[in-house]
């Protein structure tokens, strides 16, 4: 036993390496008549500064738009800055990279849309991103068994998320962004697939991974536009 409790002295401390901050929603509790029926989430992304900070080597972070099915598993259309800075738009499922969007190319200035949709009756996850001031849209489909996965919302997850592989520490933001536009939608009208009914995004609640940090990021001026959520984070 004394050379187990020996090597447990020595051992390295295991790096936690994955933060997340950002806020929590979840659609039943704002809209118990209609939350059944939400298949599409939506956003609006605009990356308004470089801020130039060092993301640390073979780590990356993540801005995201997040949506759980009832059975918890992830589906995100995200904003990814890596150590290398190559930046992108990356399609995620069950926290497995699926696609990176090689059209609609992440730029300061620039808005982006992003959109997640679930078509149950397709059996596909469909990720559309689209660039608010070129109009230029790209479009990924991802096959999701219906028989494995269950095409209906729980919650919604907006902010950001970190990977250090370096320390056991989150880093300093690579962009500062505003984020807005937040809102659950559904079709409603069977012959016209584009016809939506939008929802916006109720009370959302602080949310971050527990462990005991600060955050070198703020979340500031939470307010409403058009009724949607929106926010900064710097």
């Amino acid at each position: 036993m004394h050379f187990l409790i020996e090597y447990l002295r020595r051992k390295p401390k295991l790096l936690i390496m994955h933060y997340w901050y950002g806020c929590i929603d979840t659609p039943n509790s704002d809209y118990p008549d209609d939350f059944d029926k939400f298949r599409v989430v939506v956003d609006n992304i605009k990356l308004i500064k470089d801020l130039g900070n060092f993301i640390p080597d073979k780590s990356w972070m993540l801005y995201l738009l997040e949506i759980f099915n009832v059975q918890k598993q992830p589906a995100e259309l995200n904003l990814i800055c890596q150590f290398d800075n190559q930046n992108y738009f990356e399609a995620i499922f069950r926290g497995t990279n699926q696609y990176r969007f090689r059209k609609v190319i992440p730029q300061i200035g620039g808005s982006y849309r992003r959109e997640i949709r679930f078509k149950e009756d397709e059996s596909i996850i469909q990720y559309c991103l689209q660039d608010l001031d070129t109009k230029t849209v790209e479009i990924y489909d991802l096959i999701v068994d219906k028989r494995t996965f269950v095409y209906q919302f729980s919650q919604c997850f907006t902010g950001v998320e970190w990977w250090n592989k370096m320390r056991n520490l989150p880093y300093q933001l690579r962009f500062e962004v505003f984020v807005s536009n937040l809102m659950y939608g559904y079709n409603d009208d069977a012959l016209d697939p584009n016809s939506m009914t939008f929802f916006p995004i109720g009370k959302i609640f602080e949310n971050k991974d527990g462990n005991p940090v600060s955050y070198p990021i703020t979340i500031e001026g939470m307010d409403r536009i058009d009724g949607c959520i929106c926010y900064s984070i710097k």
